[in-house]
């Protein structure tokens, strides 16, 4: 199922990361406070909307009840992230991301409802974006341009069952390194034994091959 996703801010990060998720699907909503860079990055997204984010009245008028996700990505204001990490946990938003440039500020994003921190300098907006639009993806990393590790839960068609009969490796070409139960330490495969709903697999997988993921 699409996923709608409102990016508020949009510097070098906001544009990287909208642009990646419109690219994979998404239904993007751009916000920010630069009336031209709105009109240039028409386009780029599925609409890009002028608004201050300093406003409450403004930011509460965007419609971010809607959303299944809204990123702020002003990492250098923190009265405008703590508005719209605020107002969209009102507005019931199941997910409400922020992006942070510091501890502190991370610190004080959690506390007024961010679900998630962003850390830009670890993350590019390409991972955030498959992060955010995947329910089985915990983490991304990228090894070189073709190969990436991905941190996931296992698909629900996958639970109950082990590797012999689901030959992963056939259907979508890629490799089980190591899996880990909540409350245990990684540890390599049986092959025999069925994942579990609270399994958390770490895969290798080929670039060509991710989206079948």
């Amino acid at each position: 199922m699409k996923k709608s996703v409102a990016v508020l801010g949009l510097g070098k990060y906001g544009r990287s990361l909208s642009e990646n998720l419109y690219r994979l699907g998404a239904d993007v909503l751009a916000v920010d406070n630069n009336e031209e860079l709105i009109n240039e990055f028409t386009g780029s997204c599925t609409s890009a909307v002028y608004a201050n984010l300093n406003n409450e009245d403004e930011v509460a008028a965007l419609g971010l009840k809607n959303m299944d996700i809204v990123v702020c990505s002003m990492g250098r204001s923190l009265a405008a992230s703590i508005m719209c990490v605020a107002v969209a946990k009102e507005q019931g938003v199941p997910l409400v991301v922020a992006k942070a440039s510091s501890d502190r500020m991370a610190s004080i994003l959690k506390k007024v409802g961010a679900d998630k921190i962003l850390d830009p300098e670890g993350e590019g907006g390409g991972r955030s974006a498959r992060i955010l639009l995947s329910s089985s993806f915990k983490d991304y990393f990228e090894i070189d341009e073709n190969m990436y590790m991905i941190e996931m839960h296992p698909k629900k068609e996958w639970i109950g069952k082990n590797l012999i009969e689901l030959q992963l490796r056939k259907s979508f070409n890629i490799n089980v390194i190591a899996v880990r139960e909540e409350g245990h330490r990684w540890h390599f495969v049986d092959p025999q034994k069925p994942f579990l709903p609270d399994s958390m697999l770490l895969i290798g997988v080929e670039k060509k091959d991710i989206n079948k993921l």
